[in-house]
């Protein structure tokens, strides 16, 4: 697994290490959402983050509007990596469930996993379906949504040509996760945590808590106050923090 690949950035190669941790974007992201948090591990952990198709450099490679579908490309670039790299997932809202998909098609085919899941902004496969319909409202629904979301420049949305670049990109994602019908017994045998943002309209705490049911092995959860979905932000160097003090934690039969 290299940088080479066009599904794969890597910011801050950190030699003398085997493991990495993979960061998933969230619907509408790129892979460079996620340098901040990789500026943070590249003194410890060797990181690498997934780069959809349809953004930033692959602006012209078709979209993928399904989650299993999605996995399955994904797990195909990252699988070959299981048996030499000791790999770690950390994926934020849609990317939480992307994580958790490729993390049961490695341990179902490969009988080997991740060391750890990190799903955050995410509420677990077993809880209570919600109606989401975003991907179906017209563009000027779409750049609310993404206003809300605190994370998108403003300046961003008010450039015709950057809108028709971004808007097809998000509804696509949108459709995806909205779409998704993940399995409620699904389970991982690595160990899972869990973050959210004490006032996410998308995950509450129960639905991201929810998260014990689907590991046999440990389970925790982080939450966090005055957060938001994208709480990762404000609270970058505490949610690198939580990834720094889990990964000490790794049990030595899954070094």
């Amino acid at each position: 697994m290299t940088d080479e690949s066009p599904w794969l950035r890597r910011f801050h190669p950190v030699a003398g290490t085997d493991q990495v941790v993979v960061f998933f974007p969230h619907a509408g992201g790129s892979a460079s959402f996620f340098h901040p948090h990789t500026v943070d591990l590249a003194p410890y952990v060797d990181t690498l983050t997934i780069q959809y198709p349809g953004r930033q450099e692959r602006y012209r490679e078709s979209l993928v509007a399904d989650i299993g579908e999605l996995a399955e490309l994904i797990y195909a670039e990252v699988a070959p990596a299981g048996a030499e790299q000791r790999l770690v997932f950390f994926g934020h809202s849609m990317g939480a469930a992307l994580a958790f998909e490729v993390a049961l098609r490695m341990e179902e085919r490969l009988g080997r996993g991740p060391e750890r899941l990190f799903l955050s902004g995410r509420r677990a496969p077993s809880s209570e379906r919600r109606p989401e319909t975003v991907h179906l409202m017209g563009d000027d629904g779409l750049i609310a949504e993404m206003l809300n979301n605190g994370v998108t420049d403003r300046r961003l949305l008010t450039d015709p040509d950057t809108l028709r670049m971004i808007l097809p990109v998000v509804r696509n994602d949108y459709r995806a996760i909205e779409t998704y019908r993940p399995d409620p017994a699904a389970r991982v045998a690595c160990p899972v945590t869990a973050l959210v943002g004490e006032g996410d309209p998308k995950c509450t705490v129960e639905e991201a808590a929810a998260w014990a049911e689907h590991t046999s092995g440990d389970f925790d959860l982080e939450v966090f106050a005055e957060g938001a979905h994208f709480f990762l932000v404000p609270h970058r160097q505490d949610v690198t923090g939580v990834v720094r003090e889990r990964l000490a934690r790794v049990p030595a039969e899954m070094r």
